[in-house]
Formats: structure tokens, sequence, C-alpha cells
């Protein structure tokens, strides 16, 4: 089986630019995040040996969330500017590894992930595994027999690999009920409502007795009135806050994977741009640039 690495662009950005001390180049330009992206994507590619690889990135401007509920991540405070000065150099160093970045004005860049894990899941011409890179676990709900979640765990050198087992293991619940989870515990890190007073443990143990919050709602007479109240009370609100938290899989947007294969990038370039920002120790941890065979 052949394998993609999708890369989460910015969550890996923000992961680098807060565990890493502010280094600057001789210069005076501030180069924590693209240092620290640059040796996690170093590191998935000598552990994961992936035949393909494509990073994603969120694009400014609001996406459908924000458009159909105004309070969505609005608790979520703004990283500085000099983390998001950094991306430019982020995506340059992609480009010189000739490694593609998918963007889609209006969806977030799990939504791009969710479509192009789909769309590997369903390639014709040959069997492919999915792993998705990221700092964050909003992915876990795409996880499945062909796709994996690779994410840190604190730091960028802490990482843990999630397939079904190990999300079933961690929540008591199945990749795909994540978005149910979510949309009775509510989210605080997107403002995700959920139903007030129903934390973690509630939510994991009325899906493992009713699945989905369909079912859950068609039974919820039978449950004690006291929570039965509380979720009839924030039916809808419950059901909306389990669409935000559904990744999309069908974003506009085209999966090539002969221009994911990881090969023929100009080391010469990628060296000068080393270099240039001073990433001396990282040249040696570069990958082959010669064609797999």
């Amino acid at each position: 089986m052949k394998k993609l690495v999708l890369i989460d662009g910015n969550a890996l950005v923000h992961r680098a630019y807060h565990a890493l001390p502010k280094l600057t180049t001789k210069k005076g330009e501030l180069v924590n995040a693209v240092y620290g992206f640059i040796s996690i994507l170093l590191k998935v590619l000598n552990d994961l040996k992936p035949d393909y690889v494509a990073a994603t990135f969120d694009l400014a401007g609001p996406t459908f969330r924000h458009e159909e509920f105004k309070d969505y991540k609005a608790t979520r405070v703004r990283a500085p500017q000099e983390l998001y000065d950094q991306l430019s150099r982020v995506k340059q160093v992609l480009t010189a590894l000739n490694v593609p970045i998918y963007e889609q004005q209006g969806f977030e860049a799990d939504d791009v992930i969710g479509t192009l894990a789909r769309q590997a899941s369903e390639e014709k011409k040959e069997d492919v595994e999915t792993i998705i890179v990221t700092g964050d676990l909003d992915t876990l709900q795409l996880v499945n027999e062909k796709v994996k979640v690779y994410t840190l765990k604190k730091g960028i050198n802490d990482t843990i690999l999630y397939d079904e087992k190990a999300v079933r293991g961690r929540y008591g619940l199945s990749p795909e009920q994540m978005p149910d989870f979510k949309g009775l515990k509510g989210d605080p890190s997107d403002n995700i409502p959920g139903v007030p007073g129903v934390g973690d443990k509630t939510a994991a143990d009325l899906l493992k007795e009713y699945d989905t919050i369909e079912n859950l709602y068609e039974n919820v007479g039978l449950l004690p009135q006291k929570i039965g109240d509380k979720l009839e009370e924030y039916k809808e609100q419950a059901a909306f806050s389990k669409y935000l938290a559904t990744i999309k899989t069908d974003v506009p947007v085209k999966l090539d994977l002969p221009k994911c294969e990881l090969h023929d990038y100009n080391f010469e370039n990628v060296k000068r741009l080393f270099e240039e920002l001073e990433f001396f120790s990282l040249l040696k941890r570069l990958p082959s640039n010669e064609k797999k065979n």
C-alpha cells in the first residue's frame, strides 16, 4: 500500500511557534515557527517514509462556518502577527521541496484534508493509505481503515499515531462519533456551544448507548428526566453543533497524486534557502531527491 502524508500547515506552524524560543537570523528575521515546522516535516518524512506528500493551509477570510455562526471561534485569541509573517517562508520551503499546497477559500484546512483523504481512499489506480500530520485532534473523525492521524502530544517531538483502535482507546467512541461527541459537549476552542452542562463523560456515555445524536433524540423519552429535559431544551443547538464540528469531504479541490510524489526537488535551491534561514543542522536531514523506482 502506498502512503500519502497530508500536512496540516497552520496547526503545525502554531505548534512550532509556541514550542520554540524566538530564533532569529543574523539579519534579524524571526524564524522559530519556520524552523519548527521544517523540523517536524523532516521527522515525519524520516519516520513515515511516505510515497506522496501534500500540505494544506487556511486562507484569510471567513469560512462557511463563520457565515452560518458569527460566533464561530470568536473566543479564540488571535496569534501574534509575527507568527503569520512566517507562513510565507514555510510555503517557500514547501515549494522548494516540490510539496504541493492545497487551499480553498471559504473552507478550513481540515475540510481540505478531509476531501483529499477521501479522494485518496477512492483512488482506483493504487491502494493508498493516508496519514494526516497535525497539531490537534480535530481530524480524528476522519480515521478509518485507510486513514490515520499522526499528531504532536506536546512540543514538536512527542508524537502519537491514531488508528481506529487508538481513538476508541482514548474516547471509548468510534472516529465517526467524534462530531456527535462535540455536538453534545461542545468545543470551547472553536466556541461550538454543544449542550450546556453536558461534559465529556456524559456525552461519551450517551453515545455508547445511542450511537448518534439523531438516535439519542429519538430515544430521549427513555432517559432520566433531568438529562432528558436538558437535551430537549437544546435539541437544535446540539444538532447545529454537530454540523459545525463535522469536517467536510466535498470541498472543490482535486488530489493530483503524481504531483505529490516526493522526489525531484532541486537540492541546490533548497540548500541555498536553508543557508539563508541559517538552518544548517537541518540540511543533513533532507530526504533523497531521487525518484523512487
